[in-house]
């Protein structure tokens, strides 16, 4: 049964400790957006995120803390014009390789100290330091120095010019502040009561975490204005169904992936309060093929390493077919690990389609057939059998696993299909301990991310797939001063043909939004970091954006 919203103001009262008025009951309209969300953030700090991998984490931090400049509403990560002032009022450019910003003097960490300088610094060398952050220090190694010229002057020295500069100053490593952290290893940061509680200089602080539930409240006086929303509450809940359900009961203001399946477009129509807003998603999801032997890492993969093999595992593999079935209209299959909201994503060529003869053709050639005539290839006394690891929560990766196994399994290949609670999925995964896994990416909003799951030395690499040419070319296209697309076409390319994936989906995120919002703009690479600009509609506030402040 739907809750009225005075009943929903008065559960929120008690998740958030403080006390509600009634939605005509007088006084300024605060406005609550309570967002629901599949997982839980525990560490939304920048640069010590990207240790655990999170996307949780990262859209937290966002809220908590500022860039020294953000990314426009264009998206675009080359030169300087397409980002806006945030953290740094101001910049120069003092040569080539020299860029200059200035930090306005009003910010401050929600404790009341100043920002300074002195922060900057001391986030860009704990962000650049290979043993502290290795899949950030990878994106830095460009950054030849960080120094602070006086309290609010930052001067970033790059070792050689290249278009992305700017992107890499600004967008990787927003600033932490220096007297709460100073003299700590990145275990005792990631220990610390900080992490628990952190205290950022964005437009949100930190008010408490529940087992189910993030509390963050707008802070007093921002110095970039005050945010419309005063209080934002992240409701955890790991079933696709039960976040579509506090949609549908009045408990959620907003939530991401609602569709597939299709059939939640109509079922929150149906309530005529919510919004679909469509966005070209940094998401993919693609499942690799492990190039090492799980039970000995030093070891080639004794099946997978040959590349004929992975080919012929995604020509079995009907996967326009399966992505349609999941998800509708709203996800494709994607050209090698290109997501959507990348620019390159509109030059790609098309991915090959099934092809079952080449794939049968393909085995042959490596040597796998059914001598004894029980339906399932192998070779040498081996069966051709491979296990499949898969998180639970995710209910699409479910789906398409099942069905991948049996299109696998009218070729001869045995597919065990491991579906896997959330810790020990990721646990495996981070470990290389499978021979394939369901992965998902959130990618950087540059291709220039690329490097981190498909290089040699990249810090997500848990597949361990190198190619020194790919590297090579992904390391020209981020310096060009040119085109970079020709470069990235021929680096994607080649990372097709090696098949270290099966690239399954590229979705467009549907995200279902309370209409009683005013000014809602959803980014691809963050999506709840506008949040300061939404406002409740005149008239429409419901009891619980009368919540007083915590």
């Amino acid at each position: 049964m739907q809750r009225t919203p005075f009943l929903v103001s008065v559960a929120l009262a008690a998740l958030l400790g403080c006390s509600t008025r009634g939605a005509d009951g007088g006084g300024a309209v605060a406005g609550t957006a309570v967002i629901v969300v599949g997982e839980q953030a525990t560490t939304p700090v920048p640069v010590l995120q990207s240790v655990k991998g999170r996307s949780a984490d990262a859209e937290v931090a966002d809220l908590l803390f500022l860039r020294l400049a953000q990314l426009g509403p264009g998206g675009r990560t080359s030169g300087e014009d397409g980002f806006v002032p945030a953290l740094a009022s101001s910049w120069s450019r003092r040569d080539s390789v020299t860029l200059v910003f200035e930090l306005d003097p009003r910010a401050r960490w929600q404790d009341g100290v100043p920002v300074t300088a002195r922060d900057v610094v001391f986030t860009f060398e704990r962000a650049r330091d290979t043993t502290f952050t290795p899949t950030i220090a990878g994106l830095l190694h460009h950054i030849r120095s960080v120094t602070a010229d006086g309290d609010h002057r930052v001067v970033i020295g790059f070792d050689q010019p290249y278009a992305e500069q700017f992107y890499d100053a600004v967008f990787h490593a927003p600033p932490l502040p220096e007297h709460l952290l100073r003299g700590m290893t990145q275990e005792q940061m990631l220990a610390s009561e900080y992490v628990k509680h952190p205290v950022g200089d964005g437009p949100y602080r930190w008010v408490r975490s529940t087992p189910d539930a993030i509390t963050l409240a707008a802070v007093d006086s921002f110095f970039l204005g005050e945010p419309g929303i005063q209080r934002v509450v992240l409701r955890v809940a790991g079933d696709p169904d039960a976040r579509l359900n506090l949609l549908l009961t009045g408990d959620a203001d907003a939530a991401a992936a609602v569709v597939p399946p299709e059939a939640n477009r109509d079922r929150l129509a149906a309530t005529g309060a919510f919004d679909l807003v469509a966005v070209p998603s940094t998401t993919m999801g693609y499942i690799l093929f492990n190039q090492r032997d799980p039970a000995h890492p030093a070891r080639p993969h004794p099946i997978l390493q040959d590349s004929a093999v992975r080919r012929a595992l995604v020509l079995a593999l009907d996967r326009a077919s399966i992505v349609r079935a999941v998800f509708g209209p709203d996800a494709r299959v994607p050209y090698g690990p290109v997501s959507p909201a990348l620019w390159i994503a509109r030059l790609t060529p098309a991915p090959e389609a099934q092809d079952t003869a080449a794939a049968r053709a393909l085995l042959a050639g490596a040597g796998w057939r059914d001598t004894n005539g029980d339906g399932t290839l192998d070779r040498g006394g081996r069966p051709l059998r491979l296990e499949f690891i898969v998180p639970s929560p995710s209910k699409a990766r479910t789906q398409i696993a099942l069905q991948v196994q049996e299109q696998l399994r009218r070729m001869g290949i045995k597919l065990d299909v491991m579906v896997l609670e959330p810790n020990v999925w990721n646990t495996r995964h981070n470990a290389g301990q499978f021979d394939l896994d369901f992965a998902s990416a959130t990618q950087d909003p540059t291709p220039a991310g690329l490097t981190q799951s498909w290089s040699c030395a990249g810090g997500s690499n848990v597949a361990h797939y190198c190619d020194p040419t790919v590297d090579s070319l992904m390391q020209a296209a981020i310096l060009t001063r040119d085109s970079a697309a020709p470069i990235w076409l021929a680096a994607v390319r080649r990372i097709e043909r090696d098949t270290p994936a099966a690239f399954m989906y590229a979705p467009v995120g549907v995200y279902a939004v309370s209409k009683r919002y005013a000014s809602v703009d959803i980014r691809a690479e963050s999506p709840w970091i506008e949040l300061p600009h939404w406002s409740v509609k005149p008239g429409q506030a419901i009891a619980r954006d009368r919540v007083t402040a915590p």
